[in-house]
């Protein structure tokens, strides 16, 4: 697991009247502080990558259909420096993930509706001085093939 980040399996409780998830609560050991609450959805077979924040950690989860997360450590400073996370999470795996500053992190819908994340950052977002730093999905810095990977 990359240094800094961690992950949360949340549970679903069912009753006759619907289902109730908590995503993340103040008490946990994930959380760090409260910046935002936002939605971000994205259609079958979409790429959401690369990018990092230099100060917020992020908190994400899929709250319908599924998404394949992946994390990538380019921190010098990291012990696990060059290391890649793989997750599969959404309806069939509920998981937050904490992704920490300073990780480059994307996803992809790998259902076959219309994926919705939620995220709940650490910081609020910022207009005039966004805290995020971009790369191509494909680009070579980071050694990941989004594909499916058959057999």
């Amino acid at each position: 697991m990359i240094e800094g980040a961690k992950i949360k399996k949340l549970k679903v409780i069912p009753d006759e009247r619907g289902r109730l998830m908590e995503i993340l609560r103040n008490d946990d050991e994930c959380f760090e502080k409260f910046g935002q609450v936002y939605m971000t959805t994205n259609y079958p077979g979409v790429v959401k990558a690369w990018h990092y924040h230099k100060i917020q950690t992020d908190n994400v989860t899929c709250v319908h259909g599924m998404l394949k997360i992946v994390l990538f450590d380019d921190r010098e400073n990291s012990s696990t420096k060059g290391e890649l996370n793989e997750f599969f999470i959404g309806e069939h795996n509920p998981m937050l993930i904490t992704i920490p500053a300073g990780v480059y992190h994307g996803w992809k819908n790998i259902g076959e509706c219309e994926a919705i994340a939620i995220s709940a950052p650490t910081e609020a977002y910022n207009y005039k001085e966004p805290d995020e730093y971009r790369l191509p999905f494909d680009d070579p810095k980071i050694p990941y093939n989004w594909e499916i990977k058959m057999g």
